[in-house]
């Protein structure tokens, strides 16, 4: 089954799950609020999905962390991650088991998941 881990007032999210209920596609929902990701999910994402495509710096968490400052490698931008799940650009989606798609884009999902 797909999971898709963001929050519920995030806008990629809700246009994520409208799609999914539109295709008839199941799914589960992961709050990062509600339950944070384990440093191994973490790294199993971005074992998936290089780094700098999960890192959201263009977030409203981003600029209140002052992270632009610290130019931050790969390493580092995973690191704070791991700190703070609300860095990560949403949602990310895990499907077929082994598979991690990260953002929302209708063509991209049509094309993965129809």
């Amino acid at each position: 089954m797909m999971k898709i881990y963001g929050i519920k007032t995030c806008g990629s999210v809700k246009n994520a799950m409208k799609f999914c209920e539109k295709n008839n596609l199941s799914y589960e929902f992961i709050d990062f609020r509600k339950e944070p990701l384990e440093d191994s999910m973490v790294d199993y994402f971005a074992s998936k999905v290089d780094v700098n495509l999960l890192f959201n710096n263009k977030g409203t968490k981003y600029k209140q962390l002052g992270l632009k400052e610290l130019n931050l490698d790969d390493s580092g931008k995973l690191e704070w991650l791991k700190k703070d799940n609300m860095l990560f650009k949403r949602p990310v989606i895990e499907y077929k088991n082994d598979k991690v798609l990260c953002a929302y884009d209708e063509e991209v999902y049509k094309k993965e998941f129809l």
